[in-house]
């Protein structure tokens, strides 16, 4: 459980701590709590770190005649008029909905405020809004047949004094914040407004008076920030747009100082534990497989083998990320990798994001060491070993076997899923761990699987998905960092096209005759949809069929049974085209990737869950259907799986989005290059932290609340600067109030994990 919802795991060093972790309904009572579960605010530091979006001034609040469509705002303002609309008359009853049309004035400018409801609601609203009424409405301005009004907007009424004499009661706390210099505007619910919001901020803040700083004076000096009680002061109770600045820098400062301190914490913790050296063995099994290679490593291939090589050799566990442009050939540095920890006595274990990976890892593994991997059967070359697969959907007796080759050390090498952090997984020797696309799993997971090792193990993370030097930084700043950016030789070019389905829907149908033609000149296809079925979630979980910038309606998504269905009996006909998605039993994916992967299929028809790992070199052509609907990152991936071989590829991306959206800004973006890294801090640039990384490894949303890793480089820098000196001076963080800051980050990592898994 996280430290929001669950029992104290540990008790905290320090008093502001824990003042900081009470829960918001010791605070505020159960059934206000409540109302800010849907805003994932469930203690006083939630509620302090959730800020207003925007500050208007007090004087601000009675100027009509400068509003504009789209604002949201809070206005001291008259009623001229107000006219209830098709009310029902007696016998008479309208077809269409009451609502009540009120006109306020602030004698410079005028608006317009506009109910609907129910007839009693109509009326009571019109008995509140009298002429000559004072109040103050809130709300978003709209523009309607060339007008501004605020539609169903938050109001009181108050009389000469300023006092609320009228209006919803949960709107009494709009009287105390426009008396405020400065009102912020916070994010908001349906059922819990802004003035609520500000209210209950007011009344948190009430419980932390006398807070100390959990930051050292010096720290604080070098940093050039304010102590944190009149951090949050200004931010949620402001006197001027300088100390709302103020506030907002020394919380920018916490949360990468935070991040920072945690990060130099556990380098310095692996620097502490010793691990078991692995040095190459010469003439053994790494040496045979070299010698079989039909191929020559890249240059950047042989720099990092040789980097790695190095560090397994020591006395202290590697901690490195492996980042490789899509097809730089990672999986076998990693293997290379593993084969030097087996000569050396060891075992590596690979963990993969899904079984799909899982299972195309183990295929592919121990293809490329044919009987280099039949260790104690009969054939098996000498120095051999065994690849062992361990995943969740196994059969009890596969699962026993499997556990049994990696308890009794037979299998060197074990590849699977979450399955092997489970409890019942033991190794008789683990020396490396490596884990797959590290943007799916946390820094506890890995942690889990490394727990399994008597001895600290090596650990190897790899990831196909560019990352910014600001992010890696940021997130991965426990790891030191290898790039592989130059592709092996003998890999086609692949070329992209925007393909707008919406202006030209005839360029769909050529799409597809475009597959049929490379399937009959003998390659592969593969067609991706951002759904399953007509009826199942898009690739962006309950997002609505509309643009991310609000520009226009897209039509639905096409859904992968939908599309096979049509093809098939259409412009496919005649051609062997299979679906493949997670919904399907763990055996039958497999078998389709197989079928696939040995040429007996032509079109794979799929969702995502061919994004990583999936290695077919005859397939030549992607169709990416609304491919709006997909993120950089992830079209990059996608398109990374074909053009493995010697044909030269084409990957279409469909498209609804209209030109100069952001959608269609990013499609624009992938089909410019095919430079992983460029296209990263163009995503990251539109996207926030957390999306960039994959929703698994930030948790629900973004840990970087104000933190922007491209804006705020120099932030980051001097925290971690300051995050190594403390941790240098101070390895075991006798400072309360940083050993507290490192125990609140690692809380909130291990609750996130656990909540997801």
């Amino acid at each position: 459980m996280s430290a929001a919802t669950g029992p104290v795991v540990q008790a905290w060093r320090t008093d502001t701590f824990r003042r900081l972790t009470e829960r918001l309904d010791r605070v505020l009572g159960d059934k206000t709590a409540k109302q800010f579960e849907p805003l994932k605010v469930r203690t006083v530091r939630d509620l302090m770190h959730h800020l207003p979006r925007r500050y208007f001034s007090a004087a601000e609040l009675s100027d009509l005649s400068v509003l504009q469509p789209e604002q949201e705002v809070a206005v001291v303002a008259e009623v001229v008029e107000s006219r209830a609309h098709n009310m029902p008359s007696g016998s008479y009853h309208t077809a269409k909905k009451p609502r009540l049309e009120a006109r306020i004035t602030d004698h410079r400018g005028s608006l317009t405020l506009t109910f609907f409801g129910q007839p009693r609601v109509i009326t009571y609203w019109q008995n509140q809004l009298t002429p000559g009424a004072r109040g103050i409405f809130a709300g978003k301005v709209r523009e309607f047949n060339n007008q501004l009004q605020l539609a169903h907007p938050d109001f009181v009424i108050v009389d000469a004094d300023g006092a609320m004499i009228g209006g919803a009661q949960r709107n009494a706390a709009m009287t105390t914040a426009v008396s405020s210099p400065l009102i912020g505007l916070y994010p908001q619910t349906a059922k819990l407004r802004t003035w609520t919001i500000a209210e209950c901020a007011r009344l948190a803040l009430e419980t932390l008076d006398g807070l100390e700083d959990p930051l050292p004076a010096w720290l604080r000096e070098e940093a050039e920030v304010i102590e944190l009680l009149p951090a949050l002061r200004a931010l949620h109770q402001p006197a001027s747009r300088d100390e709302i600045d103020e506030g907002r820098d020394r919380l920018r400062f916490d949360e990468a100082f935070a991040l920072q301190l945690t990060m130099a914490q556990r380098r310095a913790d692996a620097a502490a534990h010793g691990a078991v050296p692995r040095p190459r063995r010469p003439g053994r099994l790494l040496d045979a497989f070299d010698a079989r290679l039909p191929f020559t490593l890249t240059a950047g291939q042989v720099e990092v083998g040789a980097e790695i090589e190095r560090e397994l050799a020591l006395d202290r566990p590697m901690q490195r990320l492996l980042q490789g442009e899509v097809g730089s050939g990672k999986t076998l540095v990693a293997l290379r990798a593993m084969l030097t920890v087996v000569d050396a006595g060891g075992q590596a274990a690979l963990l993969a994001p899904t079984e799909v990976l899982a299972a195309q890892h183990h295929r592919t593994i121990t293809r490329m060491l044919g009987d280099l991997a039949q260790g104690g059967m009969l054939g098996g070359a000498e120095h051999a070993t065994r690849v062992t697969l361990l995943t969740g959907s196994m059969t009890a007796a596969q699962k026993r076997e499997a556990l049994l080759q990696a308890a009794s050390g037979e299998a060197g090498v074990v590849v699977g899923t979450h399955a092997l952090l489970s409890t019942g997984v033991q190794f008789a020797e683990l020396g490396l761990v490596v884990v797959d696309e590290q943007h799916r799993f946390g820094v506890e997971q890995r942690a889990a699987l490394a727990a399994k090792a008597t001895a600290r193990p090596h650990v190897l993370v790899m990831t196909a998905t560019p990352i910014p030097r600001s992010v890696a930084m940021t997130v991965f700043g426990d790891l030191e960092t290898s790039v592989l950016r130059e592709v092996p030789a003998g890999r086609a070019d692949v070329g992209t096209v925007v393909v707008d389905s919406r202006r030209h829907p005839g360029w769909v149908g050529r799409a597809w005759g475009r597959i049929a033609e490379e399937v009959a000149a003998g390659r592969q296809a593969y067609v991706v949809c951002a759904r399953i079925s007509s009826t199942g979630s898009a690739a962006r979980p309950g997002e609505d069929e509309v643009l991310d910038d609000g520009t226009e309606p897209l039509p639905p998504a096409a859904a992968v049974e939908d599309l096979y269905a049509e093809l098939s009996a259409g412009p496919l006909a005649g051609v062997r085209v299979e679906v493949l998605h997670g919904q399907l039993p763990a055996e039958d994916k497999d078998a389709v990737m197989r079928r696939f992967a040995a040429g007996e299929t032509d079109v794979l028809v799929a969702t995502t869950v061919i994004e990583v790992g999936v290695d077919v070199p005859n397939a030549a052509v992607m169709v990416i259907c609304d491919a709006d609907r997909f993120g950089i990152s992830q079209l990059h991936q996608l398109r990374g799986r074909i053009g493995r071989g010697e044909h030269p590829g084409v990957c279409l991306l469909l498209t609804a989005a209209p030109d100069g959206s952001l959608a269609r800004e990013r499609l624009d973006a992938v089909a410019r290059t095919r430079d992983g890294f460029a296209l990263a801090e163009v995503d990251l640039e539109q996207r926030r932290e957390g999306d960039v990384l994959g929703a698994s490894q930030s948790g629900h949303r973004s840990s970087l609340r104000l933190l922007r890793v491209l804006d705020d480089a120099d932030v980051i820098a001097r925290a971690r600067d300051l995050a190594e000196r403390c941790v240098a001076a101070d390895p075991g963080l006798a400072d309360a109030g940083l050993a507290d800051t490192v125990a609140l980050m690692e809380r909130q990592a291990a609750g996130d994990w656990l909540e997801r898994t």
